[in-house]
This record gives C-alpha cells, sequence and structure tokens, in this order.
C-alpha cells in the first residue's frame, strides 16, 4: 500500500509542476493580446451601453447630421421627432 501511495505522491508532484509550466507558457504567449482584448472589451462595453440606452445613439447620430448639414434645422426637429416616438414606444 505505502508503494502505491509514493507513486501517486510522486505523480501528484510531477502534475502540479506540469501545470505550473503550462500556466508560465500560456501568460507568456498571452501577453501581447492583453491590449487587443482590452481595446475588444471596451467595444463591446460600448455597444451594450447603447443597446440598453438606444435614445443616446439616435440622439447622438441626429445631433452630428445635423451639425453636418447647413439645413441643421430640419434634421434637428426630425431627430427631435424621432426621439419622441422612441420614447412613447418605451413607454408603453
Amino acid at each position: 500500500m505505502s508503494e502505491i501511495s509514493t507513486r501517486l505522491s510522486e505523480q501528484r508532484e510531477r502534475l502540479i509542476a506540469q501545470a505550473e509550466e503550462q500556466r508560465t507558457e500560456l501568460a507568456q504567449n498571452i501577453e501581447p493580446w492583453r491590449l487587443p482584448l482590452a481595446r475588444v472589451d471596451q467595444g463591446l462595453d460600448v455597444l451594450r451601453f447603447f443597446k440598453r440606452h438606444p435614445v443616446w445613439l439616435i440622439g447622438g447620430v441626429t445631433l452630428m447630421t445635423a451639425m453636418s448639414f447647413k439645413r441643421g434645422g430640419k434634421w434637428l426637429q426630425s431627430g427631435l421627432f424621432l426621439w419622441r416616438v422612441v420614447r412613447k414606444l418605451r413607454e408603453g
């Protein structure tokens, strides 16, 4: 029984050492991806925000469009109308 216990203990130690080596190697391989993945994560946060608050997206696009055209008043009125419609739809 003690021989089996000794072999299991040795195997356990080898597996722990192997896992540590794999963790170190994985950390080294992932390091170059850390910043790009963080940027993707931030982009997904922005998309989730606009999914929860579509009025901000519609308002921002409307305002940018209004500022880019000389007839901004007409575009602003359309945006205001669209905002009101979306608000009424969300309420009920």
